[in-house]
């Protein structure tokens, strides 16, 4: 994009319009005058170029001013930047994959909507680094810290019940979570820990798991799943067929507000996917990622082209009025 530095300086180009005017006024009244006996020898000489160029000397001149005015105005092509430096946090998202999870009071089942409402939160995190840890009777890490979305969200859609030995190792899948944040550089250091039953297995105790989490800085929000009361849970009778029953939901909600109290974040109870949904949209509000843009413009100057082209069409209106349209004093 070509701007001006003086852009009224461009003004000065309405000066052409006098001078067209005083060069018509000029022409019409004709130039110096030579008294001939009779002019039929040239009457029907044929006209040359010169006589067709006879104008070419004011253009050049009229061309060259107005190229002189818009180098006065100092023409410069401006390039329009932005850098963004950003304070990413890093996250990850444990998961409770426990065979519970299949309880269908979130449709169409706990696990399967907690995988699509934490896709949706992943694909809101932009710049910044997560991590998955899936957990049931043990834990294990499904993605390392990666800013790379398409990853994660393959990895994501990979998670299921069923693949690791069942049972509720919350304190294991906390540990874990806290091992993947462990060597982080980032100011700030989430877990999303989603959970819908009571810490029933594992080696490592939840509230040890969140005093360590604290002591490293590292906040937990958790996350209880389930209706209250009844739930149906689809399994087999005795002939293999499947059957669905209904099994009570047991939470415990006074562990998962402890390890979030103990680390400095929240606890919620999510009895629908919609609940779900609007808790990870709260979570995505409180914990935001520092942006700052700078903005600046790279100018080019242009002015020197214009100059020169100026200068040249001037030179060039000269030699024409001296070699080529001399004309009497």
């Amino acid at each position: 994009m070509t701007t001006f530095a003086y852009p009224h300086l461009l003004w000065l180009l309405l000066l052409l319009v006098p001078m067209a005017a005083y060069y018509v006024w000029r022409t019409r009244q004709g130039g110096v005058a030579l008294q001939v006996s009779t002019v039929a020898g040239v009457a029907g000489a044929p006209r040359t170029a010169r006589y067709y160029l006879r104008h070419l000397p004011f253009v050049l001149r009229c061309a060259a001013l107005a190229l002189l005015v818009v180098a006065l105005a100092r023409p410069r092509s401006a390039e329009h930047n932005a850098r963004s430096t950003s304070e990413g946090i890093d996250i990850v998202l444990a998961i409770d994959i426990s065979t519970s999870m299949l309880a269908q009071d979130l449709r169409p089942d706990r696990i399967t909507a907690a995988r699509e409402v934490a896709g949706s939160f992943i694909a809101d995190r932009h710049g910044d680094r997560i991590g998955l840890v899936a957990f049931a009777g043990e834990a294990f890490t499904q993605s390392p810290l990666t800013t790379d979305q398409g990853t994660l969200q393959t990895l994501l859609g990979r998670i299921r019940s069923g693949v690791i030995e069942d049972g509720t190792a919350i304190g294991n899948g906390l540990a874990t979570a806290i091992n993947r944040l462990r060597e982080s550089d980032a100011k700030s250091k989430v877990i999303i820990l989603l959970t819908d039953g009571e810490n029933n297995s594992g080696q490592i105790a939840p509230l040890t798991a969140a005093d360590i989490a604290k002591s490293q800085g590292i906040k937990v929000y958790t996350i209880g799943v389930g209706t209250r009361g009844m739930a149906p849970y689809p399994t087999t009778d005795y002939f293999g067929n499947p059957v669905t029953v209904q099994a009570k939901v047991q939470i415990d909600e006074g562990m998962l507000r402890k390890i979030a109290e103990t680390t400095g974040g929240r606890y919620f109870r999510a009895t629908d996917k919609a609940k779900l949904q609007a808790i990870y949209d709260e979570i995505n509000t409180l914990e935001k990622s520092k942006v700052e843009i700078t903005e600046y413009t790279t100018f080019r100057e242009e002015y020197l082209a214009w100059a020169l082209a100026g200068l040249a069409l001037l030179v060039l209106e000269f030699l024409a009025r001296s070699i080529w349209f001399k004309s009497l004093p």
